[in-house]
């Protein structure tokens, strides 16, 4: 402290005390800055509490689902063991329904009254199963789906991030219910096969029964009327005896004839009687022949009765297995849903925009120094170019070389094909410089197999696609059109007429978009197709309506924007898709 001089200590003492209140506001400055960094420590601390709070539910969540998918797990084990013990049961019985038909084949004889019923019973179980045949390939086909469809998981699996890994239970699990329902579909198959075969035996001894019972009633028929007469002509006979016996009497008193005509008589008489015994003893027969009859009826119904019990076991099996069937298409059913979410989750952890780089090989006239990391995390994902010394490295989501094929671009795209009839809209575009390969990674040589196009494949794998999913109940329509668009201008590739502009040079074509977020172009021609051979029909009309021209860097350049559209119209019982495809070569 300074003063006007050594002794003016009023002068110090007031710069001092302006150096304590400056000191004092220092420090409570000091002290509210202190309070507030522990009240933001308080409030870090809440927040690292309540984040491992956060983390410990998810930890308990996923050893839940962990617990969970093993419960099922070990339930599905049972169920199999149980289908297998019914299966075994089943087969036992079938075997001993056969030696019991082979036993009663013979003696086997329906009632008339439950014949129609029978016939109706056996004609809707015969539909039945001919429906369970069609749903059993049905669910053969989606098993097939499944298996392909599981294979380009796994190789997918392959290229997520430690995201993805938490779903790996998901997929083991879906796996496993997959090789349960497989092996569930092959038991209902040969279950269906027996129930089948078992409803044929049936069917004929039945058709044998009613034979035997048209003969057995046809035989009584005639007995009872041989019967009938044989009753009647005794009635007749002792007519006749008692008849004879009153004129023998009457001759006896009145007349008085001679005995050679008394002997006459009795002697007709005698015969006459004679004649009543035989038919006394032939009546006797016939009723013991009757009696025989009604005890062959009586066991005929038993075994009807049998029959009956016999059909509504198998009427019950056959409910128990249209049951399990239909169980069988719900799980069915969920593993589809379980797959289009899977599919859908990976696609969106890969990202739903991506940027792939492709280099094709230099030609002879070129030079370039161009390299591919060998390893770390760009490794597929990275270039690295060298020019006047200068190395310039980048990124993409994938990166293809010059030997990588048509085959190997299409694969890496594949899926989102895939999506596309999983009723999202998928659009590709192909972006370079004059002569960099964009019509060739496009469209290739559609004639060529190793050199199609991604075009090309994506149109094959749709439709193959689309009709294995027929037998699901799906019902598809496509619309398929295409444009360039040359100096700005918009031109028409698939119309007849290859002027596109109308007069004054304004073009009739204009973008449109409506309420839902589709964009399409008015007037442009669209055509129907229903089969690969007729876009590829299209395709080659499109190619000859482009316009072309020789460039420095490549003979015939496309030296237009091409776009390709397909919209693919989905119908089923349950779902109504709209879904659009869109192919861009610029």
């Amino acid at each position: 402290m300074k003063g006007k001089n050594k002794m003016d200590y009023k002068g110090k003492s007031e710069q001092m005390i302006e150096y304590i209140k400056k000191l004092r506001a220092c420090i409570k400055w000091l002290l509210e800055r202190e309070d507030a960094n522990l009240a933001e420590i308080v409030k870090l601390n809440g927040l690292l509490e309540a984040a491992e709070k956060h983390h410990s539910q998810i930890v308990a969540q996923l050893k839940s689902a962990i617990e969970e998918s093993k419960t099922i797990n070990e339930e599905l084990q049972k169920q199999y063991a149980s289908l297998e013990e019914n299966l075994k049961k089943v087969e036992a019985e079938k075997m001993d329904a056969l030696r019991s038909y082979g036993d009663e084949k013979e003696t086997r004889i329906a009632l008339e009254s439950s014949r129609n019923e029978l016939l109706e019973d056996l004609s809707r179980l015969k539909l039945e199963g001919k429906r369970l045949n069609e749903q059993i390939k049905m669910l053969q086909d989606t098993n097939k789906r499944l298996q392909e469809y599981n294979t380009s998981l796994q190789q997918y699996n392959s290229n997520l991030q430690a995201d993805v890994t938490k779903n790996g239970e998901t997929i083991t699990k879906l796996q496993k219910e997959k090789n349960t329902m497989v092996e569930t579909m092959n038991g209902l198959k040969d279950h269906a096969n027996s129930v089948k075969m078992q409803l044929d035996l049936a069917k004929s001894s039945q058709n044998e029964a009613l034979k035997q019972k048209n003969e057995l009633l046809k035989e009584v028929d005639n007995l009872r009327s041989e019967l009938q007469q044989v009753r009647e002509d005794r009635d007749h006979k002792l007519v006749e005896v008692h008849s004879l016996l009153a004129e023998i009497g009457t001759y006896k008193e009145m007349t008085g004839k001679s005995a050679v005509e008394l002997d006459n008589v009795m002697t007709r008489s005698t015969a006459l009687e004679e004649i009543c015994s035989a038919q006394q003893e032939r009546i006797k027969l016939l009723e013991v022949q009757l009696a025989s009859t009604n005890e062959k009826l009586k066991r005929s119904d038993l075994t009807t009765i049998e029959s009956m019990t016999e059909y509504e076991k198998q009427k019950r099996m056959s409910e128990d297995l249209q049951l399990r069937l239909e169980e069988a298409e719900q799980q069915i059913i969920d593993g589809e849903k379980l797959r289009k979410k899977l599919h859908n989750t990976i696609l969106e952890l890969k990202g739903n925009i991506r940027v792939f780089c492709r280099v094709r090989p230099l030609l002879s006239n070129e030079s370039g120094a161009i390299s591919y990391p060998k390893s770390g995390e760009n490794l597929g994902h990275g270039i690295e170019l060298t020019h006047n010394a200068q190395m310039y490295a980048f990124t993409f989501d994938k990166v293809f070389d010059q030997l990588a094929s048509q085959e190997d671009v299409f694969i890496e795209i594949s899926q989102l094909v895939q999506s596309a009839l999983d009723g999202y809209k998928v659009c590709i575009f192909a972006y370079g410089q004059t002569g960099s390969g964009k019509t060739y990674t496009m469209m290739g040589k559609p004639e060529i197999h190793d050199q199609k196009g991604l075009i090309p494949r994506s149109l094959e794998q749709i439709f193959q696609t689309s009709q294995t999913l027929v037998s699901q109940g799906w019902k598809y329509n496509m619309q398929a059109s295409m444009l360039e668009i040359y100096n700005e201008t918009i031109r028409d590739l698939l119309a007849n007429n290859r002027t596109s502009i109308q007069d004054g040079g304004v073009s009739k074509y204009s973008i449109k978009h409506d309420t839902n977020g589709n964009t399409h172009v008015s007037d442009l021609t669209i055509v129907d197709v229903s089969s690969f051979n007729e876009v590829s029909s299209l395709l080659k009309r499109a190619a000859q309506s482009r316009s072309v021209g020789r460039t420095q860097m490549n003979e015939e350049s496309s030296r237009s924007h091409c776009v390709f559209t397909l919209r693919i119209f989905g119908v089923n019982e349950v779902y109504n898709i709209f879904l659009l495809l869109n192919l861009i070569n610029a």
